[in-house]
């Protein structure tokens, strides 16, 4: 970093919401006091600058003191920002490997990655999102920024993946894949994110048709599905009798202990007990019809 570094940040507007220190202005702390270092989604609006871990403010602007708005420069003299390069990665378990993905990221210039070993299906991804939050900033400061990933896979399906497309699209954030059928870069306000979430989960209920399927051909063939069975009809007279006493599912579960199997002694779960009571209301019900 140079003496002058300083002048270049302070070229643009602090795009944090909790700073937003003007063009000629250092970065201010949620007290009210000049910030020691500038924000970082301030400082790789420039450039050469990208890179660096921190930019610290020089004495000049008086570190920790009462932060005062300068003058606003009539005239930045501050090189464009240009484009910036978002990379994500994402493996499903622990014992994948995120080298490939990272590589692929290296060797495509991207320089910001945000990566993590989370299953597709988890509600919360939190690297995703913290890269998305980075992309928004930069975005805000009127910097050009593009979302860059292995394969549309890494970011998710069906819904997951139509919603992210609705974040970024409203945010005006470009999404580029490096490999897979979708390679190359795509516009988030066109109709490829809806054509791929609709992929996405027709793929998912293909992969969920196939296992019903396998389950089903199994049971015609006299092969357990699922667990070991933890009910019995003694466990299931005990829990008509309690039903009767308008004791909740809860209650008769903490009532009732499961004679056999690995969970010997352990009381089954509610939605064990509603199941088994579900299944003899249909029972007894066709029974009736019959």
């Amino acid at each position: 970093m140079t003496d002058d570094d300083f002048v270049r940040v302070e070229g643009n507007d602090c795009p944090m919401s909790s700073c937003a220190a003007p063009a000629g202005s250092p970065c201010r702390t949620g007290r009210g006091k000049v910030a020691v270092q500038y924000h970082t989604s301030r400082f790789r609006l420039v450039p050469s600058l990208a890179k660096s871990l921190s930019v610290p403010v020089p004495p000049v602007r008086k570190p920790s003191s009462i932060w005062v708005e300068l003058p606003r420069p009539v005239s930045a003299s501050i090189e464009a920002a240009g484009h910036v390069r978002i990379g994500y990665a994402r493996a499903s378990t622990v014992r994948q490997s995120l080298d490939s993905q990272l590589d692929l990221l290296k060797q495509a210039g991207v320089t910001r990655v945000f990566s993590e070993k989370i299953s597709t299906r988890a509600v919360r991804r939190p690297q995703l999102e913290r890269a998305v939050a980075l992309a928004r900033e930069l975005r805000a400061s009127g910097v050009e920024v593009t979302l860059v990933v292995h394969e549309h896979k890494r970011l998710g399906r069906g819904i997951e993946l139509a919603m992210l497309a609705e974040q970024l699209k409203a945010a005006g954030i470009g999404l580029e894949f490096l490999t897979g059928e979708l390679q190359g870069s795509h516009d988030p306000s066109g109709v490829v994110f809806t054509v791929l979430a609709a992929v996405s989960g027709m793929e998912r209920e293909y992969v969920r048709d196939r296992t019903l399927e396998g389950h089903e051909s199994a049971r015609a063939r006299g092969k357990t599905i699922g667990g070991a069975v933890v009910t019995d009809d003694a466990m299931l007279a005990v829990a008509l009798h309690l039903r009767e006493q308008k004791l909740s599912l809860r209650d008769i579960a903490g009532r009732l202990v499961i004679a056999t199997g690995k969970k010997k002694g352990r009381h089954p779960s509610p939605a064990t007990v509603l199941r088994m009571l579900r299944e003899h209301d249909e029972r007894a019900a066709l029974a009736t019809a019959s």
